[in-house]
């Protein structure tokens, strides 16, 4: 991966953050640059998993830059081509059913529209309740939109919530190279284990 520059999107599913930096971690430790990108809820709600100024300060300090928190500071990245590919996640049911529908109404999704205008990958990690459900059409539709791959996911608790699909995060490293190079990271579908 060496010598890349990213864009490492995260949104609100809370819950998945404190597996997801280690692997932008492993992204800067892979000589790729990472620009973190923050959703506005991302970047202000305080949850029972930690005070957003904690974690924007995790993230900024792995990737050794301030992270891009609003849509005029993202609108830039596809007139300039910042990235070699975009990374999101987690990837939350909310910014997937904008994503699937063209609606850009925050940072990431801003991010997300400005960098597909280079016709380059733009890697999902889902993290989310109705995967199965609500969810499955958007998940259908941008399965089979070009430039868009997946993070492999699973069920990550079939009794208690059978809806849900949380991506496989120590899979986001060879996702992105397998991206970077047009395939998609098989098997898509892997029992979730975590």
């Amino acid at each position: 991966m060496l010598y890349k520059t990213l864009g490492f999107a995260l949104t609100g599913s809370y819950c998945t953050i404190e597996r997801t930096l280690p692997e932008i971690e492993n992204l800067v430790l892979s000589g790729a640059t990472v620009v973190p990108i923050l959703s506005e809820n991302f970047a202000t709600v305080d949850t029972r998993f930690g005070r957003a100024a904690d974690w924007i300060e995790k993230i900024e300090k792995i990737c050794g830059r301030r992270s891009i928190r609003t849509i005029v500071e993202a609108e830039p990245i596809g007139p300039k081509k910042m990235f070699d590919a975009l990374i999101i996640a987690p990837c939350t049911s909310n910014t997937l059913a904008k994503i699937a529908n063209g609606i850009t109404d925050g940072p990431v999704t801003m991010a997300c529209k400005a960098h597909l205008r280079s016709a380059r990958p733009v890697v999902l990690a889902i993290s989310t309740n109705d995967a199965l459900s609500g969810s499955a059409k958007n998940i259908g539709q941008l399965l089979n939109t070009k430039h868009f791959y997946f993070v492999p996911f699973g069920q990550d608790d079939v009794a208690k919530k059978p809806n849900s699909l949380v991506s496989h995060t120590e899979l986001i490293l060879p996702t992105v190279e397998a991206a970077l190079e047009g395939r998609q990271l098989q098997p898509l579908l892997a029992p979730y284990i975590g």
